[in-house]
């Protein structure tokens, strides 16, 4: 009866087929190592996230007379609220963890190259969705933080010719940050920007199955030894070879059991830091959770440092590392055009960091080394030393896309092996 249902449905519905060909037998370099784990963490703390957001919403007011109020009736009277809540907040950073670490796999084996430029703005445009919608949240606490950490970034808006004051407004929904904005934020964070979330993720994967996982070597994957056809090589016929003939593989493994394996193990390691991170450290001294925010949003009363949210603080701190408030606005955003702009401005044709010049690894090192230092410096009070700093930081920052574009085309690389190695 079982196989009959299953049958009938599979009929009418091929859940089983679509499951083999993007989730279980879809082919994988088997040269995979850790660096591949960080898009199914991501995943992981995406379901966390909309499950916990979801338990937390049936109890939240979003109004700036109960928001606070109701946060704290949460921790402190909802059965295990303070865990939801905990849950939640942590997820937030975790979130940025997997992601940052997942876009320094991109850039370290070239996988945002042909023909993986698409792949690669999904992904960027998923980084903006998840920029907008941690914002949108936020504010959704009512602290003291959150009222001005919202105050500071909404006015920088301000800053654009013409349409800036106007666009302000639209955003906040009132002249001050008022209730108005608090709920508008959080219809945002709780239905729209979790939808597009959704949609970019489901368009990120599409893409990356249509073109093939990259691997650490960054040359193309050999299909199954064989004589086949053009029409063969097709997307879903090379699946129904590869499941119909596991017994001649070469450089690919299928994604159940091997790569599902690998990445159970980095899950259960990630779950330990994650349940540390709640149950005896979920403020992580200030980095997730601020001080201010367990004070009710008060606009007579300015904390004595406003910084955003760690993750939020590379691009805070090349922001303030310009003297202009537009300049300064237009900066932070071209920090993550930038980004979005890697496919074509590296003209090398390796793609993997393994094969790449010293001066493409150095040129790697110092921005990863800036971005970490930026990242604190946004958590500083802007003095003059640490101004200075960030204002290094910034040029060096940007020095590397224009480093990459000068010598990417004619670089020196080392000869690439004919078929992926471990």
């Amino acid at each position: 009866m079982w196989k009959n249902l299953l049958d009938w449905i599979e009929y009418r519905i091929p859940m089983m087929r679509v499951a083999n060909m993007h989730a279980l037998q879809y082919p994988a370099p088997k040269n995979m190592n850790f660096w591949y784990v960080f898009g199914f963490l991501a995943t992981i703390v995406l379901v966390n996230q909309i499950v916990t957001g979801i338990w937390l919403t049936m109890n939240y007011v979003p109004s700036a007379e109960g928001a606070f109020a109701s946060v704290e009736y949460i921790m402190r009277d909802v059965d295990y609220g303070w865990l939801l809540r905990y849950m939640h907040s942590t997820g937030a950073s975790a979130f940025f963890v997997v992601v940052y670490l997942h876009m320094m796999r991109g850039m370290l084996y070239g996988s945002y190259q042909k023909p993986r430029e698409l792949l690669w703005l999904f992904g960027m445009f998923i980084y903006l969705a998840l920029m907008a919608e941690a914002f949108m949240g936020y504010l959704l606490p009512w602290g003291q933080m959150s009222y001005w950490g919202a105050q500071v970034i909404i006015s920088l808006f301000g800053a654009i010719p013409v349409i800036g004051d106007d666009l302000t407004l639209w955003i906040r929904g009132d002249y001050v940050i008022s209730g108005a904005t608090l709920n508008r934020f959080f219809a945002l964070h709780v239905i729209a920007l979790p939808l597009v979330i959704v949609v970019l993720v489901f368009l990120h994967i599409v893409a990356l199955h249509e073109v093939g996982s990259n691997n650490p070597d960054g040359i193309d994957v050999k299909r199954p030894k064989g004589s086949l056809s053009e029409d063969e090589k097709t997307k879903f016929q090379i699946h129904e070879y590869y499941t119909s003939k596991k017994d001649i593989l070469d450089d690919i493994v299928p994604f159940f059991p091997h790569i599902v394996l690998k990445d159970l193990v980095a899950f259960a390691i990630f779950l330990i830091i994650c349940c540390y991170i709640i149950f005896f450290a979920p403020a992580m001294g200030g980095l997730f959770l601020e001080p201010p925010n367990f004070e009710a949003a008060n606009p007579m009363k300015t904390p004595e440092h406003i910084a955003p949210v760690w993750y939020f603080t590379p691009f805070y701190a090349i922001l303030r590392a310009v003297p202009d408030k537009l300049l300064g606005v237009i900066a932070m955003f071209a920090a993550i055009v930038m980004l979005a702009l890697l496919p074509w401005l590296d003209r090398c044709k390796v793609r993997s960091v393994r094969y790449r010049s010293n001066l493409h690894k150095l040129n790697l090192a110092q921005f990863t080394v800036c971005f970490v230092i930026l990242g604190y410096l946004g958590l500083k009070p802007a003095t003059p030393t640490y101004t200075i700093m960030a204002q290094v930081c910034s040029l060096l920052y940007f020095a590397y896309f224009g480093f990459l574009w000068l010598y990417s085309k004619n670089e020196k690389c080392k000869p690439l092996p004919e078929r992926i190695t471990k």
